[in-house]
């Protein structure tokens, strides 16, 4: 297996927060409705956000930073809680995928992204 990209995020939680709290469009820009709907039904929802936003993040450093919105990069679970990279609009070369993994406390999340094929 060859490693296309590699990608990593940190982001404190706080500055997540502060953004959804004071602009309104931020999290429609950058969530799509199933990532809002998952977080929105956490206990610590802007922990949440602030892992799929670091997710995103590292997906589109792993991509090249170019061409991909980061509302086209969805972050789901799958049945076991492991997380699962989506990209809209087939943006990834056909027999490539992306690996993440991703970590938060009550200050920090991070993500690291690997695209391989």
């Amino acid at each position: 297996m060859k490693i296309y990209g590699t990608g990593i995020d940190i982001v404190e939680v706080s500055r997540v927060k502060d953004l959804l709290c004071s602009n309104e469009k931020f999290r429609d820009r950058v969530f799509t409705v199933g990532e809002v709907k998952y977080c929105e039904g956490r206990k610590k929802k802007y922990e949440h956000y602030a892992v799929r936003f670091a997710a995103k993040e590292s997906v589109w450093k792993a991509l090249g930073k170019g061409g991909i919105a980061l509302k086209s990069i969805e972050i789901k679970n799958e049945p076991g809680g492991r997380p699962k990279v989506i990209i809209k609009r087939n943006m990834l070369n056909k027999g490539r995928k992306v690996i993440i993994t991703l970590s938060h406390t009550n200050n920090y999340a991070v993500a690291h992204a690997l695209v391989v094929g």
